[in-house]
């Protein structure tokens, strides 16, 4: 796979979640084996972006490249200029955002909200792609298949794309209408591969390695994007590339192999947010990894009542090692419940 001037190990990647795919779950998908992480969309509002929240989602502290950054927002100079600041901090790829559907962002025209308004969307389009330009830096463009189901033109918008110099295209195969309700379709991933030169990727409802092979498969896409499914098991991404490349299962990871990723992820995650903020926001991931598993509801609401740094990580290593007397690997399978994130 190739990015602009940039080669990617696999076809296998982590689709962005805002509140999820922050700099410590990227760099633990990506020890997981995903080729590809691209950041939580970073706001194109120039006032937001020395708040923690902003700065925190700009973090590339040792994160191996090419990094990635999302960006999102309703006016063409801002998000031109929202790129410049996020390649002038270590961006290498500038991905802009059309297909976020949360209320909090489509209520102000930004995410799949631009899908409606096909001038401005390809205003910003244009203006980002100038903007990387002079910097060598690739553009890509994720979005959905339209707005409703009466106002599919996911095809039309990706030709444009493509004629104004976005370097590759991701299609969530639902509308914004939708959100994650019913069922992905991948005719119009299809549609737009079919007309497009440059790689086009197939996210939505990807769980597991055959739907990864099938999906590939009938959409002639060049890669996929996991996004819900690694929740809690990133191992995801190593099962679904030894899978299409041998067509056998890898073994699961073994219980201990995934105590220590957790417990090194929930480091990771501690020195991002600190103390306060990293217990509470850090309590989804842990649940995210029990989901499940023996014991799992009462571990959660015990789980939900720790405060501290030092008690959280004792009581998450305390119910792994009880885990390890039961069972040796993990589950073949882990239940993957439609969760509200935005991917």
């Amino acid at each position: 796979m190739q990015i602009g001037s940039y080669s990617l190990p696999n076809n296998v990647w982590v689709a962005p979640m805002a509140g999820v795919t922050d700099r410590p779950f990227r760099q633990l998908c990506r020890a997981f084996g995903a080729g590809y992480a691209v950041s939580e969309m970073v706001t194109s509002r120039k006032d937001l972006w020395h708040s923690l929240k902003t700065s925190r989602r700009a973090n590339h502290d040792g994160e191996p490249g090419p990094i990635a950054v999302q960006i999102a927002g309703t006016d063409a100079a801002m998000m031109a200029e929202a790129a410049v600041y996020n390649m002038d901090r270590g961006a290498q790829i500038i991905d802009i955002n059309m297909g976020c559907p949360a209320k909090k962002v489509c209520n102000k025209w930004a995410g799949s909200a631009l899908m409606q308004d096909e001038p401005l969307a390809l205003s910003i389009i244009d203006a980002v792609v100038q903007a990387c330009a002079p910097y060598g830096v690739p553009v890509t463009l994720k979005m959905r298949t339209g707005w409703s189901a009466a106002h599919k033109n996911a095809l039309a918008l990706a030709v444009a794309a493509e004629s104004m110099g976005v370097q590759m295209l991701t299609v969530h195969g639902r509308t914004r209408e939708q959100g994650y309700k019913g069922f992905a379709e991948y005719d119009t991933v299809a549609a737009v591969k079919a007309a497009l030169r440059i790689p086009v990727v197939a996210n939505g409802d990807i769980t597991t390695p055959e739907q990864a092979r099938d999906v590939l498969a009938y959409t002639g896409a060049d890669a996929v994007m996991i996004g819900r499914a690694a929740q809690g098991r990133p191992w995801i991404f190593r099962e679904t590339t030894h899978f299409l490349a041998t067509g056998a299962h890898l073994a699961p990871p073994l219980v201990g192999e995934v105590r220590r990723a957790l417990l090194a992820h929930l480091e990771d995650h501690y020195s991002l947010y600190g103390a306060f903020t990293g217990v509470r926001s850090a309590r989804k991931h842990i649940g995210w990894y029990v989901r499940g598993l023996p014991g799992a509801e009462v571990f959660r609401d015990r789980m939900n009542t720790l405060d501290d740094v030092a008690t959280q990580l004792r009581a998450v290593a305390d119910y792994w090692e009880g885990l390890a007397d039961t069972m040796d690997r993990m589950p073949v399978a882990m239940p993957n419940p439609v969760l509200e994130t935005m991917e």
